[in-house]
């Protein structure tokens, strides 16, 4: 699609030169928030495009603006939506969600049985995925493949997911089922988090603040036994 600003499209081999920018800025977005997101080489970047997997933002100069990829686990059974990250001199504009709606669209025309799952810390993103169609669930109805959660290792909060054995963490799981619920069903689930959105983000500074409290506690405790240990 296209707007007055921005060409947003499946990416593609011609758009493989931009795959080095996308990563670098997807590092310095993580440290900024002081959040996870999995790490991605340029490489694997560039093979999402070839694959047909990804959906890319330029302005109409061609600059690179913003970007996302598709990943299928369980034999496509489940799929997710990753890597969501827009340059910032484009933030704030409505483009991530409409790099969201393009790059979900793209994955219900490749997977169009898959339920399609996020994992997110963000309220803007909760929103968006809400007027896609997902609503909160257990980590629990997300898929088991350990590739995916193989993928959370290079988070900041990777001690914590294992710590709860990969049952909660600082992120929210969010689910798009296709076929599963009915369409009722599905419209009261997401009126109801969007109603409740704000005590979600509220939910996720207080996890937040109560995992770190975990982690600063389990800290101090090893530094006293080494003390001993060491006296």
């Amino acid at each position: 699609m296209s707007n007055q600003k921005f060409i947003i499209q499946a990416a593609g081999e011609k758009h493989c030169h931009y795959a080095e920018t996308i990563t670098a800025e997807m590092e310095r977005s993580a440290q900024a928030r002081g959040t996870g997101i999995a790490k991605r080489s340029p490489e694997y970047i560039k093979t999402k495009m070839r694959e047909g997997k990804a959906v890319i933002a330029l302005a109409k100069d061609g600059t690179w603006a913003g970007f996302c990829y598709i990943e299928a686990w369980g034999h496509g059974k489940f799929v997710a939506n990753s890597g969501l990250i827009v340059a910032p001199e484009f933030r704030k504009c409505g483009l991530a969600r409409e790099i969201k709606k393009e790059v979900f669209k793209l994955s219900r025309k490749k997977y169009p049985e898959a339920k399609i799952f996020g994992l997110t810390t963000g309220a803007a993103v909760m929103k968006i995925n809400s007027e896609l169609g997902y609503y909160p669930v257990s980590y629990s109805d997300l898929t088991t493949d350990d590739e995916f959660w193989k993928g959370c290792q290079s988070c900041v909060n990777y001690e914590i997911l294992m710590s709860k054995n990969r049952s909660n963490c600082l992120c929210t799981a969010m689910l798009y089922e296709p076929k599963s619920l009915k369409k009722a069903e599905q419209k009261k689930l997401r009126a109801d988090f969007r109603k409740n959105l704000s005590l979600f983000e509220r939910l996720v500074k207080i996890k937040r603040a109560m995992f770190l409290n975990l982690a600063k506690s389990k800290k101090n405790a090893i530094e006293k036994v080494k003390e001993k240990v060491n006296s």
